[in-house]
């Protein structure tokens, strides 16, 4: 294991000149922290007195308390700087003039989870634009990748499925650390902001969360440790179904399931219970909110048996195809509206092309329907490493 220190350790240990006497605002929430478990904003304030005059914060907001989808946050007082706390997922997503009237430079430290549909990233698209349309500056503090960054997977989003879960074709588990996402946002994609990255020290590409040292402090509610994590790539599908993705437990995303499953077939469809890098076992859980709430669910819990094998969104594609087939009665597509898309259905935002559902439906082989999106894959992997600031190519991963 090795000490990694993040983007805000090492700002606020050798902070760039040019910071003195600008007025700061900071994007952040409640894992914005250093490995003393010291949050960004207080060790901005302490760094930089006075001069720290707005923040920022993503969905679910700033003390990260909001559970679900579409639950809003209000604008308030920091009680303990009395300054403004603005809402991005709130009244509005998109950073208005009255927002950015009181910083001259906006600081990101946020906790990404390397998935395309995670909607931390498109908040600071939307802070890069807003800056660019303000004439302020974005420094963005690096942090890990906690599914790493050697490997790629999925396809690259359809401009038709284009929203809150999906801005710009990357595939669904990108490889790239929020840092280099906002180089490729701004770079690749036109935004133009002005733009600086403090990188990390000593996290190289092959490392997954567990490596780095650093404390997981849960970004979002339902991503409770570095295993939720780590499966979310693929079992956040489940949230455009009528099956529980583990929300209302304990163990969100790790276990999936619902009343009408029969868990005996599922895994005699897909041959057993051993996966690449997974075993699935049988379970029966019973949701206190969300989906099934109070009902007893039967479905699995995904136990990683090898974090460089598991293939979380193939995986979680073959689970769906399987559950969704054996139990047509049954098994729904949850309607819009999701995310703020209030007409198409939401597997389709989140899978990130319609064409794919589609072949779910029509029970093509998901070894093909893989082999579809290889082209893009392979040119998202050549741009993105144009903006790496770390070591180790990236490889795409293949289904074996």
């Amino acid at each position: 294991m090795k000490n990694v220190q993040t983007g805000l350790e090492r700002f606020v240990a050798s902070p760039p000149k040019w910071i003195a006497g600008n007025r700061i605002g900071l994007l952040c929430n409640p894992a914005s922290v250093d490995r003393h478990f010291h949050h960004a904003r207080d060790l901005i304030n302490r760094q930089f007195p006075g001069q720290l005059k707005a923040l920022y914060s993503p969905q679910h907001g700033f003390y990260a308390e909001k559970q679900d989808n579409m639950v809003e946050s209000d604008d308030m007082i920091d009680p303990v700087l009395n300054i403004p706390i603005f809402s991005l997922y709130g009244r509005t997503r998109i950073p208005d003039e009255k927002m950015f009237d009181l910083i001259d430079i906006l600081i990101v430290d946020l906790q990404d989870v390397g998935t395309r549909v995670y909607t931390f990233i498109y908040t600071m698209s939307h802070c890069l634009e807003a800056a660019k349309r303000f004439g302020k500056k974005v420094l963005v503090l690096d942090r890990p990748n906690p599914v790493n960054g050697t490997i790629i997977e999925g396809n690259c989003l359809s401009p038709e499925c284009a929203s809150f879960v999906g801005r710009y074709p990357i595939p669904m588990r990108h490889g790239l650390t929020i840092g280099e996402l906002s180089l490729l946002f701004n770079n690749e994609y036109g935004i133009g902001s002005d733009l600086e990255v403090v990188p990390m020290k000593g996290w190289n590409r092959a490392m997954f969360f567990r490596d780095t040292g650093l404390p997981w402090i849960p970004p979002s509610p339902n991503l409770p440790t570095p295993t939720s994590a780590m499966v979310y790539p693929g079992q956040v599908l489940w949230e455009g179904t009528n099956v529980s993705e583990g929300r209302g437990t304990t163990q969100p995303f790790e276990i999936f399931g619902a009343p009408f499953i029969d868990t005996d077939l599922v895994l005699s469809t897909l041959g057993g219970n051993r996966l690449p890098g997974a075993t699935l076992r049988q379970i029966v859980f019973e949701p206190t909110s969300n989906k099934w709430e109070g009902d007893p669910c039967n479905g699995f819990q995904i136990h990683i048996t090898d974090p460089y094998e598991l293939k979380p969104y193939i995986t979680t594609l073959r689970l769906l195809q399987a559950v969704s087939f054996l139990h047509k009665n049954h098994f729904k597509w949850k309607l819009p509206p999701y995310e703020y898309e209030y007409k198409q259905l939401p597997i389709d935002l989140i899978i990130g092309d319609k064409e794919i559902r589609q072949r779910i439906e029509y029970s093509d082989e998901i070894d093909e329907i893989e082999k579809s999106w290889e082209k893009d894959l392979d040119g998202f992997i050549k741009t993105s490493r144009k903006f790496h600031l770390y070591s180790r190519p990236i490889t795409s991963i293949q289904f074996q």
